[in-house]
Order: structure tokens, then sequence, then C-alpha cells
């Protein structure tokens, strides 16, 4: 006589094998294409700065209409509308367009972070990079493993980032060093957290049921949001530990 106790058991194991399988292939997906936008980013940044200026430091024609003419408002401010229209426009696009909407916003992040190569060395750069991609492995993982609920402090982090645009403003006009450090200090912070929590919150929104489209679409905002967490980490970190030149 079959037991109902053990084929519910059996059942159950065999369900939550599935979700984890399918979990893990999503949280995967996430950071493949996180790492893909920083691969693109990196390689925006470096190929820009290699055409910008000559061996002997001088800016090309092209380097001039990127950094020195009112053109660079638009390199600084074309990966703001980039993301925006994908933050907004995702839900009606297909997952092929959210996923090119998101390769061109990464090479946009790089065309503008490019003036780090004029300000930092690149020795300064590489060893802050590597230094930025352990502390967020390491704050993704406690994210994705802890049991403990991250998403208290979900508003407590968005009141940072607001508060130190603010700052980061304000600083612009006093041009305070004081102000800059505590800038920088306060972001590696909030960006560390934001690590942990946003990992927590994009494993959470998982869902074994979900067509294939909009898992995709969920995978492309998970990584646009890992992608900016450490972009953020790696910029402050870089004012703390970047050489400059």
């Amino acid at each position: 006589m079959a037991d109902p106790i053990r084929n519910f058991q059996t059942a159950a194991t065999g369900a939550r094998v599935d979700i984890d399988q399918g979990l893990r292939a999503y949280m995967i997906k996430v950071y493949n294409l996180m790492g893909l936008g920083l691969l693109i980013t990196g390689l925006a940044a470096f190929g820009a700065f290699q055409f910008a200026v000559t061996g002997d430091g001088q800016l090309t024609a092209f380097g001039q209409l990127i950094y020195a003419s009112a053109f660079r408002w638009v390199v600084i401010l074309a990966p703001l509308a980039a993301v925006m229209f994908l933050s907004f426009r995702i839900q009606s696009m297909s997952v092929a367009a959210a996923q090119t909407t998101f390769w061109l916003y990464a090479g946009l992040v790089g065309l503008s972070l490019s003036t780090i190569f004029l300000v930092y060395t690149g020795t300064s750069i590489t060893q802050t990079f590597f230094a930025t991609a352990a502390a967020f492995g390491g704050l993704s993982l406690y994210g994705y493993t802890t049991k403990r609920d991250l998403s208290a402090f979900g508003s407590f982090l968005v009141m940072g980032v607001i508060g130190l645009l603010v700052a980061m403003l304000i600083n612009i006009f006093l041009q305070s060093s004081a102000l800059g450090f505590a800038i920088s200090a306060i972001g590696v912070l909030v960006f560390a957290g934001l690590t942990a929590y946003d990992t927590q919150a994009i494993k959470e929104m998982y869902y074994e049921g979900d067509q294939s489209d909009v898992a995709g679409r969920k995978a492309i905002m998970g990584a646009l949001r890992l992608y900016l967490d450490f972009i953020n980490l790696f910029m402050f970190l870089l004012q703390f530990m970047g050489q400059r030149r």
C-alpha cells in the first residue's frame, strides 16, 4: 500500500529542488549580465581614453570633443537618460531590446568614466577594481545567503543615496576636501549596504512560474541594480585608494 505521507514528502522535495535549480540559473544569469555590462564599460572607458589622449599626454581632436567642449555634457548626461529610459520602459520592451539598451547604457557609462584615466594612474585603477570586486563578491554572497531580512534597511539606504547626491551638489560649489572625504566614506558604506540589500531583493523577485520574457526582464533589472552598486562602490573607493597623476 502506498504511503501518502512519503509520496507527499517526495513530491515536495522534488519541487524544492526544481525551485532551487531555477533560482540558481536565474541568479547566474543576473551576475553574467552584470559582469558583461562591467566588461563593456571597462572596454569603452579604456578605448575612449586611448583615442582621446596621445602618448605624450595631449588631447586629440576626439579628446577635445568629449572632455573640453560643450559636448562633454552630452557624454555626462547620456548615461542618465539611458538608465531612466530602461527603468521606465522595460516592462513594455522585449527582452532583446532591454538587453541591448543595457549594453548601450554600459557603453555610455564607460565613455563618461574614461576621465578617471586622466586623474588616476592605471595601476591604482586596477588595484581599486579588484578590491571592489572582492568586497562586492563578499557583500553579495552575504545578501544571497543570509536569513536576516534586509528590507528594513532599504528606505534608510535610499535616503543615504539622496543625501549623498545633495552633498555632492553642494560640494561642487564649496570644494571642501573634508566634505569630499566624508562623502566618499559614506558612499562606500551606503553602496556596500545596497549590494547586500539588492542581492536579497533580486533573489526574492524570482518566481518559478514566471514566463521566460518576464524572467528575462527581471534578470536584466537585477543586473542593472547590481551594476550600479558595483560602479558606485568602485568610484567611491577610487577616491580613497586611487593614486593621482
